[in-house]
């Protein structure tokens, strides 16, 4: 077995390892479905590390101002998180099953992110949903499994 790099990757970002920030780094890691809170609260918890409903949000949130974590707000649902950070990914949205799903930009580095008029902001960050049905979610592949 080798070594934890989640440790390092705390202190490399000025942040004290903790065991419930390391748990919770290592799910959001490992995690390919951007979990909720209450979903990182129980697999921390199933990983035998104890962590308070708080603590859970202020780890999170402490990750996501160290940049080892961003936090997903998609409308009509709560927050989710995910590890995936410094790139230019956008997400699609299931409107059925609520499934996330990371896309990477389709054209370069991010034309679909530069606004037609500025209005004299200094853009730092850009978000694109696509919503839409998972392959689950379609009806002619809901009809094909019963």
């Amino acid at each position: 077995m080798g070594v934890d790099p989640y440790p390092e990757l705390l202190r490399d970002a000025g942040l004290r390892v903790t065991a419930s920030r390391v748990a919770v780094l290592r799910v959001l890691t490992e995690a390919t479905d951007h979990p909720r809170v209450d979903q990182v609260i129980d697999r921390v918890r199933g990983a035998g590390v104890a962590i308070s409903t708080q603590a859970a949000y202020d780890v999170c949130e402490a990750l996501r101002r160290a940049t080892l974590a961003q936090r997903i707000e998609i409308a009509g649902g709560p927050a989710r998180y995910e590890a995936r950070v410094g790139d230019n990914h956008h997400h699609l949205v299931c409107r059925r099953c609520g499934t996330v799903v990371d896309v990477n930009c389709a054209v370069g580095a991010a034309p679909c992110l530069t606004p037609s008029d500025l209005a004299g902001f200094t853009i730092d960050e850009s978000e694109v949903t696509h919503w839409g049905l998972c392959p689950a979610c379609q009806p002619e592949r809901r009809e094909a499994t019963i």
